[in-house]
């Protein structure tokens, strides 16, 4: 028989996003637990996740999931905010292994917005979740709280346009109506955007912030770990 106060479980982190925007997350948890066996999921054929419907994300991520069990993994990281909002509650009743998901940074962000402005840059399907009006009435009452669809972004991401002409086009079309509202705080809700940041922040300027979800999803996994 074990010793519970000896064992630690080797056993790998299950990591899976729409495509390869969940690598900015990976990317976090490597950093904070850097001896942690990994293994990644990027559904890329099935990206982006925020144009499918919500029984297409909850199939893809039951299946994904699955499949990240028969690896024995020891929690399961849904590095995806669509994911998240259409399928983390079902996962979480359906498996027995801790499972951590993403949501928009809206907490954090109206802590440090100065003009109690804030955008939140997303898929269409995270921006019509009840998800995200449940963050912005729990934790950013006194906070106005815009929420910019990005259709585009992703398959930019996907295809390594970072930088072109015609994605700061897109960048700038979405940002705009932003900053006409004061926003002095723009939240990246979705794992693709943070590797556009270099981009954004050339667009909108270095007096605005831009906040990413990845570091306080690995702050999480870490505490879940060493509860288990």
């Amino acid at each position: 028989m074990k010793n519970n106060t000896n064992y630690i479980n080797t056993s790998p982190i299950g990591v899976f996003d729409s495509g390869m925007g969940g690598l900015s997350v990976l990317r976090e948890i490597r950093k904070l637990l850097p001896y942690e066996d990994l293994i990644y999921i990027a559904d890329s054929l099935h990206a982006p996740y925020g144009d499918r419907s919500t029984q297409h994300v909850q199939s893809r991520s039951q299946k994904i999931a699955n499949f990240l069990l028969d690896k024995n993994i020891k929690a399961l990281v849904v590095a995806c905010n669509t994911a998240t909002a259409e399928a983390v509650d079902l996962l979480r009743e359906q498996l027995s292994i801790p499972v951590i998901g993403l949501e928009p940074a809206i907490k954090p962000g109206a802590k440090v917005s100065k003009t109690g402005v804030i955008g939140v840059l997303a898929t269409q399907r995270t921006i019509d979740s009840e998800r995200l009006t449940s963050l912005a009435i729990r934790h950013a009452p006194h906070t106005k709280v815009i929420a910019q669809a990005c259709p585009g972004l992703v398959e930019k991401v996907e295809e390594n346009h970072l930088d072109r002409y015609d994605t700061r086009l897109l960048i700038k079309k979405y940002t705009t109506p932003l900053l006409e509202q004061n926003a002095d705080t723009i939240i990246l809700g979705c794992t693709h955007y943070p590797f556009l940041s270099q981009t954004i922040r050339i667009i909108v300027g270095k007096e605005i912030r831009l906040i990413e979800t990845g570091r306080p999803v690995a702050r999480q996994l870490q505490r879940i770990l060493q509860q288990h």
